[in-house]
């Protein structure tokens, strides 16, 4: 969705929180108020969906407290008039594509939960305080830091990426960095872990498509995120001046509190204030004998599901997140470390065959060979958590095909001010 500036009624119009807002590139809807940007993804949502001729009912909007929502943050570090600077790499110019993104440092980030920014700041100051060691003599660049927040803020991880062609850091810098951490947690004391990761020198590959090495560590590997219940968390962002309901969302039912050990790197929803209701709806009264839970990450849904159903299957292939779905104990789950299409090819030809099916797939969607199987299956509900406006009318498309039909469809505004759309199709058949 490319959003026209230019093609905004006057009421529409809004003073964009972020003094960064254009040149940073990461938000593109600061200049919409905020009902007006749901409306944009609602109309572009139902577009790409009608393009594929779907036969769909109502459209339910959720929406999000539009500011400060983000638990997690990845921050570029560049070395600039000799300190360590913290920002973003803003988007290709539109006129000249070849053009490689450029550094913009960056003094606020209002999308993100505050205690983020303000734990990189400490972190900075500490890192140019200590210039010699970590920046002027360093056998590394610094590059880049990821921090992860709790929904209430309470516990704090970070990341901090360094390039390097060493395939170690030298010893110095285990209690170097151990002292670090040490003073960051004197300053930000929700710190609870931290780690540095290796990645390779600069090259024209993805920076999405690097592997990085562990490094140093210091404190826990990881955090308990708890998912309230959404009074908790529509308390929570009333009380710091947000609007948790702009415009109005269906009922949902009810979940209760619950904890996920998530490693730091691991994948987890970024909006701290919406992932509650976004449970609610996945998990809506679905019982029967047996759940699969295909992409199930951590297990984000598979807790949710669990007192539903006799048995649950949660699959997943990726690490840390494998590894954290198996530490998150369910006792009538099974962990199976697979991806979901080789999981169904093998899954088809069984007897066993689950009463409801929840798949979350990456922006890539499920993809045809997936909604081939899944239709095979013929599980009498499946409900499809989808980040990708772009392959979810061909994934549904595929499987109404198979005699499935959409019951229900949601939009989750899980990224105010930006243009991704979050959906959720529940299909029956």
């Amino acid at each position: 969705m490319t959003p026209d500036r230019n093609d905004v009624g006057p009421s529409d119009r809004a003073t964009p929180a972020c003094p960064h807002f254009g040149p940073c590139g990461g938000c593109q809807l600061q200049h919409l108020a905020y009902p007006a940007q749901l409306a944009q993804k609602a109309a572009h949502l139902g577009k790409l969906l009608a393009a594929a001729g779907l036969q769909l009912p109502e459209l339910q909007l959720h929406a999000s407290p539009p500011l400060a929502y983000r638990n997690r943050i990845r921050l570029t570090l560049a070395e600039r008039a000799r300190q360590v600077q913290a920002g973003y790499l803003t988007q290709l110019a539109a006129d000249n594509p070849q053009a490689a993104p450029s550094f913009l440092p960056i003094t606020q980030c209002p999308i993100a939960a505050p205690l983020l920014w303000s734990a990189a700041q400490a972190l900075l100051r500490l890192l140019n305080e200590r210039a010699p060691l970590w920046i002027e003599r360093a056998p590394f660049t610094l590059d880049q830091l990821e921090l992860f927040t709790t929904a209430d803020e309470s516990q704090l991880q970070i990341s901090l990426f360094v390039r390097t062609s060493a395939k170690h850091l030298p010893a110095k810098f285990d209690p170097a960095f151990a002292d670090l951490c040490d003073a960051l947690r004197a300053a930000v004391p929700a710190l609870t872990g931290a780690g540095i990761a290796l990645l390779p020198p600069r090259s024209a590959r993805s920076r999405r498509a690097e592997v990085a090495r562990p490094g140093p560590t210091w404190g826990s590997p990881g955090l308990n995120y708890t998912v309230a219940s959404d009074d908790v968390l529509l308390t929570l962002s009333t009380a710091q001046g947000k609007n948790p309901r702009i415009s109005p969302s269906p009922p949902t039912v009810p979940q209760p509190a619950t904890s996920f050990w998530v490693p730091r790197g691991a994948f987890f929803q970024v909006n701290r204030f919406l992932l509650p209701e976004l449970v609610s709806v996945v998990a809506a009264s679905h019982t029967g004998n047996l759940a699969w839970d295909l992409y199930a990450g951590v297990g984000l849904f598979t807790k949710a599901l669990a007192p539903c159903f006799q048995r649950i299957t949660a699959v997943e292939v990726a690490e840390p997140s494998f590894t954290a779905l198996t530490s998150n104990k369910v006792s009538n789950r099974q962990a199976v470390k697979d991806t979901t299409l080789d999981f169904l090819s093998h899954a088809v030809t069984d007897r066993d065959r689950p009463d409801l099916i929840v798949l979350d797939p990456p922006r890539s969607g499920a993809g045809r060979e997936v909604c081939e199987l899944l239709g095979r299956i013929a599980a009498p509900t499946l409900v499809y958590v989808s980040c990708s406006p772009d392959t979810l009318p061909a994934d549904l498309a595929t499987l109404t095909a198979a005699g499935y039909t959409v019951a229900a469809l949601h939009l989750f505004d899980l990224f105010p001010q930006t243009t991704h759309i979050e959906a959720v199709a529940v299909l029956t058949r």
